[in-house]
């Protein structure tokens, strides 16, 4: 069997010059390859990085990725973290490194990035309806007995075009799907047992398909950690357990699966679908936890540590209490929280524009033009998309990795 990842396809990253293309990094390294530069181990900042500038925490990496992984060893679960969290094959390389069996894709293009660097065995945690992309996903089962795929099925029509789009493609390997289970008002998934029912039947006649599980995504309505939205989770996840139990003999695999399990309620998720049958999760964002959503709903929150921060200069004291940086939207998450200054107890955030960012000081904070201050964030996945390269750094603010993405 192949291994879970090309390690020399993920290793080649090393070797790319970098230029101009990287924001945030010195120039100073232009010309020169990510693994000429971590050789050498050098300060980010005495080498010149200009703000702003995103950072990795190596320890907190390492520690993040053996929590999780030792969470779900003990609870008898697998992990397919989510790669859309940060479309970085040397994380993924990580993550499967310790132990993660798959890793999850949102779209059919995460699917093709994961593919080119060798990924085995992908979760495609969405509907896949496209025509064109079905006929790539078949001609990539067929050329490559290894490669495992599974994606999600959630109404008949579906159903017939995969089924049409497959035939068409002159499949020879059926493509394994999971029914997935929706709730009232949530995303996609199928809306009541009935309709449940309907599709696993439909995709278990289908020559070019195979049931071989189901899912869902128990946070579709939010993140939410009170009693009545806890109550709500846990009902929803009673219903996928129902399906699985029900669909028993619908189902055309030995090893069936039921999947769920986003970054806030994966610990209910365990509770609720361990089972006869493989119970993945697909958590994404433990990886490098943060400040903000996930600090405040992780169940395991006071055990892993934030790892992923922005720097900014400051760059205007135009009032007294007005402090501009030069980090705005182009550079950091918004959509959960702001950004939130580190060591600055008394100062906050009130608002970004594209490339700006306005902190309301404190009485006691002494913030100076052209001094650097570091930010926690809030949702990983929304910053990471902004980074096509991530210095790592160890406990002694040494360059040690530079994570490049692919979205």
């Amino acid at each position: 069997m192949t291994a879970p990842i090309n390690a020399a396809a993920v290793a080649a990253a090393s070797d790319e010059v970098i230029d101009w293309r990287f924001k945030g990094v010195p120039s100073t390294w232009w010309g020169r390859t990510p693994a000429q530069i971590c050789e050498e181990a050098p300060d980010l900042f005495e080498d010149g990085a200009v703000g702003p500038v995103c950072i990795l925490r190596r320890e907190a990496l390492r520690h993040n990725i053996t929590t999780m992984a030792d969470w779900c060893r003990d609870r008898g679960v697998e992990l397919a973290p989510h790669g859309k969290t940060h479309m970085a094959p040397q994380l993924m390389e990580r993550q499967l490194r310790a132990g993660a069996t798959a890793i999850t894709a949102a779209t059919l293009s995460q699917v093709r990035t994961y593919r080119a660097f060798g990924v085995r065995d992908v979760v495609l945690a969405n509907e896949l309806v496209d025509t064109a992309g079905l006929r790539w996903l078949s001609t990539e089962l067929d050329a490559h007995p290894d490669f495992s795929a599974m994606c999600w099925v959630d109404s008949v029509p579906g159903v017939e075009l995969m089924t049409t789009a497959l035939t068409a493609a002159g499949a020879e390997r059926p493509v394994d799907v999971c029914v997935e289970v929706g709730m009232a008002g949530g995303r996609t998934g199928c809306r009541g047992a009935a309709a449940v029912d309907e599709v696993a039947r439909a995709a278990a006649a289908s020559p070019r398909l195979r049931l071989v599980g189901v899912a869902g995504y128990e946070a579709a309505l939010g993140h939410d950690t009170a009693p009545g939205a806890l109550a709500g989770v846990t009902a929803y996840l009673g219903e996928m357990r129902a399906a699985a139990v029900r669909l028993d003999a619908l189902f055309e695999t030995d090893r069936v699966i039921v999947t769920a399990g986003g970054s806030t309620y994966f610990d209910a998720v365990a509770d609720v679908l361990t089972g006869d049958w493989r119970t993945v999760l697909r958590s994404g964002c433990y990886l490098t936890h943060d400040a903000g959503l996930y600090g405040r709903t992780s169940p395991l929150r006071g055990q892993f540590r934030p790892a992923l921060t922005v720097w900014a200069q400051v760059v205007s004291r135009p009032e007294g209490d007005l402090a501009i940086v030069n980090m705005g939207r182009r550079d950091v998450s918004f959509d959960q929280d702001l950004p939130m200054p580190l060591k600055l107890p008394d100062t906050v955030v009130t608002k970004l524009n594209d490339q700006h960012g306005y902190l309301r000081l404190g009485g006691g904070d002494n913030v100076e033009v052209g001094g650097w201050l570091e930010f926690g964030i809030s949702h990983p996945c929304t910053v990471f998309d902004k980074w096509q390269l991530i210095p790592e750094l160890d406990a002694d603010n040494r360059v040690v990795g530079l994570i490049r993405t692919f979205f």
